[in-house]
């Protein structure tokens, strides 16, 4: 297998790894934002201890994704950067006000009221975040983004407004929702605040297909490309169909109260679809002008990354895996209904 496949599956497995732990951060923040009841304080009490040790680490995977992109496809990077500067923007700024604010909160000792406006930030900016990260993905697909020789002509605004990319930043809002409120389940032990994020993990999963269904629908006019891919690839109706047993099974054991096994299949439904994604526009980076192949560095400058990612998966990996297990709740300690 060609070096740029190599580089184009690490690129896919670096953001369907950001879309399981970064996404899932997004998640807490917007039921947050939604945090209601006669538990309410310990609802955001709970997503607080849960995102803690691990909401700055997420952001890792993103960090290795931007830069495989713009080491192994320049050209790409630089047609992206330059035609979705306006949300990418937005997105790198909510992310840091996000992170400002949780810390804030945290340690601000001057009163509730300064805490709840810390909170607020905290919880706008992360339904807004992946909202932008979405529209960024379907404007990516759309093929609105042409370039003629090195100057990028069209796409700064129409392709991450459309009424496609518009619903792909939904699906990717209510997708992060329904994993984290699937993964909060798991991350307590007291009854009630299970069955507060059962409920909202079920509602948020009937929102996941009604958003899908809308970005399919949308697809054939804004994705032309990608409508194609997704009806008539074969490997991308094999992860269809994948990912809808994942989401079947997701759905049945968060019924059964069943809230660790229903972790891992959430996670499941949500990696098949990101890695659909990619198969349905492949082998294209940016519809319709930019290719793994044609857009890709020297083959020098794609060995030198390989073994570099190679040598920093061996050291990020398993520091990662220490640090989940270390601060997260266990599966033993979970209860069982």
């Amino acid at each position: 297998m060609s070096t740029e496949l190599w580089l184009g599956g690490a690129l896919v497995a670096a953001f369907v790894l950001y879309a399981l732990f970064g996404g899932a951060d997004f998640g807490g923040g917007v039921w947050d934002l939604l945090a209601s009841g006669p538990r309410k304080t310990e609802q955001r009490a709970l997503i607080a201890k849960a995102l803690g040790p691990v909401w700055e680490v997420n952001h890792v995977w993103l960090i290795i994704g931007v830069v495989i992109l713009f080491s192994a496809f320049p050209r790409a990077f630089a047609a992206l950067s330059v035609a979705l500067h306006v949300p990418l923007t937005l997105l790198l700024l909510g992310i840091v006000f996000r992170g400002t604010a949780f810390t804030f909160r945290t340690y601000d000792a001057r009163g509730d009221a300064v805490q709840r406006r810390w909170g607020l930030v905290f919880s706008v900016a992360s339904v807004l975040s992946p909202a932008l990260l979405g529209m960024c993905v379907g404007a990516v697909v759309s093929g609105d983004i042409r370039v003629q020789g090195l100057a990028v002509v069209s796409g700064f605004f129409s392709a991450w407004l459309s009424p496609f990319a518009l619903a792909v930043g939904a699906l990717a809002l209510c997708l992060f929702a329904f994993l984290a409120a699937v993964y909060l389940t798991a991350e307590t032990r007291e009854l009630g605040l299970q069955e507060d994020f059962r409920k909202r993990a079920l509602g948020a999963g009937v929102a996941v297909f009604l958003a899908a269904l809308g970005v399919l629908v949308l697809a054939r006019e804004g994705a032309p490309r990608v409508w194609e891919g997704l009806t008539g690839s074969p490997f991308a109706l094999v992860l269809h169909a994948a990912t809808a047993v994942a989401a079947v099974l997701a759905f049945g054991l968060l019924l059964a109260r069943r809230f660790w096994p229903a972790r891992v299949a959430a996670a499941a439904q949500v990696g098949l679809i990101v890695a659909g994604w990619a198969a349905s526009q492949y082998p294209y980076l940016v519809v319709p002008d930019f290719t793994l192949q044609g857009s890709a560095a020297s083959v020098a400058t794609q060995r030198a990354l390989l073994v570099a990612l190679a040598v920093g998966a061996a050291l990020i990996i398993p520091s990662l895996l220490f640090l989940l297990r270390v601060f997260q709740t266990a599966p033993g300690e979970a209860t069982r209904r």
